[in-house]
């Protein structure tokens, strides 16, 4: 479905696959955003809780799962670190993210989340958002994540599960040996942004794919009324997002 979507829809307007986050206390301040980015608020939100967790500021910063790139594009230019480096598996997609988000320090490549095609203790954070629950292996990944992150580093990490997967979930994370700094149920936050970004989703699946797929890729948007909509609101599946600290030397 992502090297299928990758390929199809090529128009710059779509940068962004996640569900989004929304406050639910009216009085939070929202994050400021120019006026190009202001139609993704509310995924952008979602990495803002994720990848804002931390000082960003000039570190070398590795997102696993870029997808169509927004979520990196947007730590580069908000977040401020000094390198930021997307890695997926869809070939297309990195093509795609490589045409459509040019700046200095930003850069995308190929690179299975399994085994990461970079050195060891070679990033200060690793970001990684609505993606690990199409990983074949999460205890590989999360091998790999460990790996790559230099000692203090930070895995900054949200996705979601069935409830009955989570308690595995919260193992494997603890059996990596990092320190958990930050866990957060974050269900009724996707819920509300799910709500509050439904027409411009629908807007712009109607307007970017054929007549008989509309069904399908609403129900990969989350689209009111699908299945992974209710599962969420009845909290059936539940989203969570994490820092995690590598200790040692």
């Amino acid at each position: 479905m992502y090297q299928f979507m990758a390929g199809m829809y090529q128009k710059r307007d779509w940068t962004f696959m996640n569900y989004g986050y929304e406050h639910l206390d009216p009085a939070t301040p929202a994050p400021a955003l120019s006026h190009e980015d202001e139609p993704n608020r509310f995924c952008i939100q979602l990495y803002h809780h994720v990848a804002g967790a931390i000082s960003l500021l000039g570190a070398k910063v590795l997102e696993v799962g870029s997808g169509r790139g927004g979520g990196a594009a947007y730590i580069k230019r908000y977040l401020n670190p000094r390198l930021m480096v997307g890695v997926d598996f869809s070939p297309k997609a990195v093509s795609l993210c490589n045409r459509t988000h040019i700046m200095e320090g930003l850069s995308f490549v190929p690179g299975d989340a399994g085994n990461l095609p970079f050195d060891d203790a070679s990033f200060d954070a690793v970001v990684n958002v609505e993606s690990s629950h199409c990983y074949p292996n999460m205890d590989t990944f999360l091998a790999e994540v460990r790996r790559i992150l230099r000692p203090g580093g930070h895995f900054l990490f949200a996705d979601f599960r069935d409830q009955e997967d989570w308690d595995t979930l919260h193992q494997q994370l603890e059996q990596t040996g990092m320190q958990c700094v930050r866990r957060t149920d974050i269900t009724e936050n996707v819920v509300a942004a799910l709500n509050a970004d439904h027409e411009r989703k629908l807007v712009q699946i109607k307007r970017g794919v054929p007549r008989l797929l509309i069904n399908v890729f609403q129900e990969f948007a989350g689209s009111k009324g699908t299945r992974i909509y209710r599962r969420f609101q009845n909290k059936a599946t539940l989203y969570y997002s994490f820092v995690l600290q590598k200790t040692g030397a």
